[in-house]
Parts: C-alpha cells; structure tokens; sequence
C-alpha cells in the first residue's frame, strides 16, 4: 500500500508560440482519502472559476456569456469526473497501487492537468538501477 501522494495542478496555454505551463497547485496528501479529496476540490474550484454561477455577488450583471457549441466545457467534464464513483474509485484504485493518475481537459486556449502519484512509487523508481551502471 502506498501511504504518501504528491498531487499537482497545472494550466497549459500557448505564449509567444511556445507552451506554456502555469502550476496552480500542489499537495503532498498524507493519505490517499486526502489525495483524492484534494484532486477533487482543485477540479471543483476551477469549474467554479471558468464557471461561475451567474448570481454571484462579485460578478457584474451581464458579464457571463454561454460559450459556443462546439467548444469543449471544461467545466463540466471536471465537474463530472468529481461525481463519478465509478472513476473516482478507478482513480483510488490506480493510485494504491503505484501508478500515475492524469485527468487533463481543456478548450481552445487552455488544459488543465492534474495529476497524482505515489512518493513511494518515486522513490521505487529513482532507487532502481540503470541497466550496465554497476551499484556501488
């Protein structure tokens, strides 16, 4: 069992022509419960961000418009992987057992990658040995 994950959340965009990623958080989760937690509040505050409810009180009247059809909703699609059990324990599953969990989505200008794995599992893989390097 793996017992320490570091989970990260990263905007990518294009600046200048180059890509471009801007970190927008990351957690060391003691827990696998809170690496999941953490992922899932991340994925809920920026589907809240791009968003917003049109009643919100920092908002000025009118300032929300509805994308087109035939851009992809970022929002929705972080929103519904937060209120799939199925995917959520897909999710928890994978991570148990030392793999890399990457949930990326985006739209015309953005993707929004998060990602999660387990520090033992690093640790595993950094200790390893280099084929035809002699362990000292």
């Amino acid at each position: 069992m793996h017992d320490e994950f570091l989970c990260h959340v990263t905007a990518y965009g294009v600046c200048d022509g180059r890509r471009i990623g801007v970190p927008l958080g990351t957690y060391r989760a003691p827990t696998l419960a809170l690496a999941l937690w953490w992922l899932r509040d991340r994925a809920s505050w920026i589907a809240e961000r791009l968003d917003p409810q049109p009643e919100a009180e920092h908002l000025p009247p009118g300032a929300l418009v509805p994308v087109a059809d035939g851009v992809p909703d970022v929002p929705a699609v972080l929103r519904a992987w937060c209120g799939d059990a199925a995917r959520q324990e897909e999710t928890a599953e994978a991570l148990a057992a030392g793999q890399l969990v990457r949930l990326a989505t985006g739209d015309d200008t953005t993707e929004y990658e998060l990602l999660a794995e387990s520090v033992d599992a690093l640790r595993m893989q950094r200790a390893a040995p280099v084929l035809g390097v002699p362990v000292a």
